[in-house]
């Protein structure tokens, strides 16, 4: 790694060290007799050592809240299989409706924004008398503890008081996101069939309206296990979804006017959300996530790496079918405001969402690096444009950030913000590497392991590695670990995804490095990594180079396999719409061979006219490797944002002749 890169472009004040959430979580280890720690690797290190300790002190601090303690931290320490918290009862959702009884009762919880209906509030009171009306309708119609409540819904209040009122009577909440195809969402609900479903009638995104109530009439008659379906009037224009089993939203809430949430006490590991891989070459693994786990890693991840707390007001860019909004939704535990926005981030335009931060005085910001990136290029400048001065984090995932757009968010961004990367995914619905106030903020790096998480490098043959980039694993067990898969009874198919390649050891799929004073780069997925010449790199070390040219609108790399060896394949939207000149192909290339090496260098460059991308924003490297490399045609369309991309792309390399035509 260059010094450039290892540049610190933020440090921490001393009012920051002592007043942030982790600064008094340390003191207040220190009050409690745990131990004094003189600065954050100390901290991390006692934290990976003394693992029940670690967890103990964190529900502790956090005031997390249980019917019946826990008869001990850990049961079992196997992975997988790892017992967290036996004996335990307690309600999730009790947990982050916590302080809609006290002081903060009237305080906003959920403002939500969206394209297509005014601006709605909702104070934390009255947050949970939805939740006990919606709870209520639940029950009457039969769903019972254990069954699955199911939405396609849009990032708003809805989706919330669903959440909240599922979870309340301990059943399961599973959610899509309703610009998902029919296909998709089938693929995802057939499996778990869900007691009832909520459904919006559709949605807006960029200025257009996308009606959907009679396509969403097929798949409430493609689920046969639906005994009721409650409606959302998302488009007021449009009309709502008509059945027999169909209730309206209104309806459903006037029904259980009055009523409170149950917050039904249940074992530790009681599933509480079900979410899903991404599904782009098959069917998506349905991943069960437990109550006391997520709970407990949620609040560390929220409440001290993200210093978020009470009237602090929090915005994450998301979705419903992105693990980003039960993550976003987590941070009703500590008090703060949940600022929903719902819609396109580009709409208007790109300073649009900035301009929602400003407006409601927005302390804590999330969205992906590539919105981010797209600021870059779009030379934004909300800095000067705006007053921010409230923003204290922002926080950044989706893909690795690059170093550019740290020199962006600090000159023309959020000069004065924790520029928090973190990374982890929908497996843990958290985080293994990101961001703490206690620590600088270094160009081009993620900042820190969490605290708890034992991560490490392996090599190819499973050694922890001093120095240098490897496969991102955990060691020991973390509360947020899946309590398995669907309809997966020996655990065969969670033992596969996490645990065959490194026996006992939890292998993520990120090709990392960790620097020397502790931070981390991501190269991107292990299995999109690339051997040319059996050297192995991977594709964020390219996209690195490329995606800072100005000519270069967005690139994809992928291998391609060809006489025992590994070429490199680069390809390309141009900026101004139109071929690749000559001039910017040498440019790609010499930038791509002094900033990385000469093994990084494509050996073709081809222009496309769009790049594939899930529908949680990101590039569908696997799915044109395996059209690439002749595989069977096995791509799941129905998972992708765009998937007329991936046939233009089919078309173009078949023009090249990278790819017979017959194909």
């Amino acid at each position: 790694m260059d010094n450039a890169q290892s540049q610190v472009v933020w440090t921490p004040t001393e009012t920051t060290l002592k007043h942030c959430q982790m600064g008094q979580y340390m003191a207040w280890l220190e009050q409690q007799g745990y131990g004094s720690f003189a600065d954050f690797h100390a901290l991390h290190a006692w934290s990976v050592s003394e693992l029940e300790l670690f967890w103990q002190s964190i529900w502790d601090y956090c005031q997390l809240r249980c019917d019946t303690p826990a008869q001990r931290v850990l049961g079992k320490r196997g992975m997988p299989g790892a017992e967290w918290f036996p004996g335990m009862r307690l309600n999730f959702a009790a947990n982050l409706l916590r302080l809609a009884d006290g002081e903060q009762a009237d305080q906003e919880a959920v403002v939500a924004h969206c394209e297509t209906r005014p601006v709605l509030r909702r104070s934390y009171r009255q947050l949970k008398a939805d939740v006990g009306a919606l709870e209520s309708f639940l029950r009457a119609q039969g769903v019972v503890t254990g069954d699955r409540v199911a939405g396609v819904v849009t990032n708003g209040y809805e989706a919330m008081v669903g959440m909240l009122a599922t979870t309340s009577l301990g059943a399961i909440w599973s959610s899509a996101s309703p610009d998902f195809g029919v296909g998709a969402i089938l693929d995802r609900f057939g499996q778990i069939e869900p007691t009832a479903l909520i459904v919006v009638n559709g949605y807006g995104y960029g200025g257009k309206v996308f009606a959907r109530q009679d396509e969403f009439a097929d798949l409430v008659a493609g689920l046969d296990s639906l005994k009721c379906v409650v409606s959302i009037q998302q488009l007021p224009a449009q009309p709502p979804l008509a059945g027999a089993k169909v209730t309206t939203w209104e309806a459903a809430l006037a029904q259980g006017d009055g009523d409170q949430p149950s917050f039904t006490p249940l074992p530790p590991d009681h599933p509480v959300y079900i979410l899903y891989s991404s599904g782009t070459t098959g069917k998506p693994k349905c991943i069960v996530h437990g109550a006391a786990g997520l709970l407990v890693n949620h609040a560390k991840e929220l409440m001290l790496h993200g210093d978020v707390g009470p009237g602090d007001r929090f915005l994450y860019f998301t979705t419903c079918g992105w693990m980003m909004w039960n993550w976003q939704a987590s941070a009703l535990l500590t008090g703060a405001t949940v600022v929903t926005v719902d819609g396109s981030p580009g709409y208007p335009d790109l300073s649009s969402l900035w301009q929602r931060v400003a407006d409601e005085r927005v302390t804590h910001f999330g969205t992906s690096a590539r919105f981010l990136a797209g600021c870059r290029k779009a030379e934004l400048a909300p800095a000067t444009d705006l007053d921010l001065s409230p923003l204290r984090v922002l926080f950044s995932t989706g893909s690795p950030l690059l170093p550019e757009d740290y020199d962006w968010v600090y000159r023309q961004g959020a000069p004065k913000v924790l520029l928090g990367s973190i990374a982890g995914g929908t497996d843990i619905c958290g985080c293994f590497v990101g961001c703490t106030p206690l620590l600088p903020v270094r160009r081009g790096e993620i900042q820190c392991r969490l605290l708890g998480v034992d991560a490490v490098a392996y090599s190819e043959d499973g050694h922890a590695l001093d120095h240098g980039r490897g496969e991102l694993v955990c060691r020991q067990p973390l509360p947020s670990m899946p309590v398995g898969f669907w309809d997966d009874p020996e655990g065969t198919r969670y033992h596969e995804a996490y645990f065959d390649t490194f026996p006992g050891v939890w292998a993520h799929g990120d090709f990392i490095e960790f620097t020397e004073h502790g931070g981390a780069i991501i190269y991107g997925r292990s299995d999109a990594t690339l051997n040319p010449g059996g050297v192995r790199i991977g594709t964020a070390e390219i996209y690195r180079q490329v995606e800072t040219e100005a000519a270069v609108k967005d690139s994809l790399v992928v291998g391609r396999q060809i006489e025992g060896d590994v070429e490199v394949v680069l390809l390309v939207v141009p900026a101004n719409g139109d071929d690749l000149s000559d001039d910017v192909i040498k440019r790609l290339k010499t930038r791509i061979r002094e900033g990385a090496s000469p093994r990084h260098v494509p050996r073709h460059i081809v222009a496309v006219t769009d790049i594939p991308y899930t529908r949680s924003g990101k590039k569908v490297e696997l799915a044109v490797a395996r059209l690439l490399n002749g595989a069977a045609r096995s791509d799941n369309r129905d998972a992708l944002a765009n998937p007329e991309a991936l046939d233009a792309i089919r078309d173009r390399l078949a023009e090249t002749g990278l790819l017979p035509a017959s194909q």
